[in-house]
């Protein structure tokens, strides 16, 4: 999925916590990934990108293997087919006693131009992968490879991240309350609503600083209506 730089500018002013109301709206529950949070303080960001899946299953001891990095059907093969600009998402189905990736691979997705990485396990090689500069949404770390408990499959393929099913291409934004996904239908909608309800909220904050009690403001009556529609004309 193409995503327009206003589309990206639009989408980056709009909190997770904003976009998971606006989905709630279309009945989109599971869109916030469990487990991926910001990794080592790397807080105060927030990215849009569109999903590049990758897949792990339940490790096969004669598959997963320190050989098997070699193969075409590899992690290393998978960031080669990373585009500039998307967000990583692996599903590690929650495991969280491998490291999916560690420093070498965390630093080639940054040549390569990936925005970030989200996944519902666990990386290696922590200081390394805070020297990368990669942002990284994920459960923490653990010292033993991938291999050790868990089998790589492939990548853009449907996936489940932290409880939530993830498409090739669907939108991922991530922000200090963690990842969550826009399903590809309905980002122009969160992007036109969620923004609308930013500025709503920043005038009920104002409004709250100045000791307007919250029934009738939040959500609004009409007459909180009136009063937000005049102060967006001034």
């Amino acid at each position: 999925m193409s995503l327009s730089p206003d589309l990206i500018a639009t989408l980056e002013t709009v909190t997770t916590a904003t976009i998971t109301t606006m989905l709630l709206k279309k009945g989109i529950r599971h869109c916030w990934m469990q487990g991926a949070m910001p990794f080592s303080g790397q807080t105060g960001q927030r990215i849009v990108g569109p999903a590049f899946t990758l897949r792990f299953v339940p490790v096969r001891e004669d598959l997963a293997t320190p050989a098997s990095w070699a193969k075409p059907i590899s992690t290393r093969g998978a960031i080669e087919a990373m585009p500039e600009g998307c967000i990583a998402v692996a599903d590690a189905m929650g495991v969280t006693t491998a490291g999916i990736f560690g420093d070498i691979l965390c630093m080639r997705m940054m040549r390569r131009g990936v925005k970030a990485l989200v996944t519902d396990g666990v990386v290696r090689d922590k200081a390394g992968v805070v020297a990368t500069n990669l942002p990284v949404w994920c459960r923490g770390t653990a010292a033993p490879a991938s291999v050790n408990g868990l089998t790589f499959v492939g990548w853009q393929e449907p996936i489940a991240c932290g409880g939530v099913a993830v498409f090739p291409d669907d939108v991922i934004v991530v922000d200090d309350d963690g990842a969550v996904l826009i399903p590809q239908d309905l980002v122009d909608f969160v992007a036109s609503e969620g923004a609308e309800h930013e500025r709503y909220e920043s005038w009920v904050v104002s409004e709250v600083e100045r000791g307007v009690p919250l029934p009738g403001l939040y959500p609004p009556n009409d007459e909180a209506k009136a009063r937000y529609e005049a102060w967006k004309e001034k």
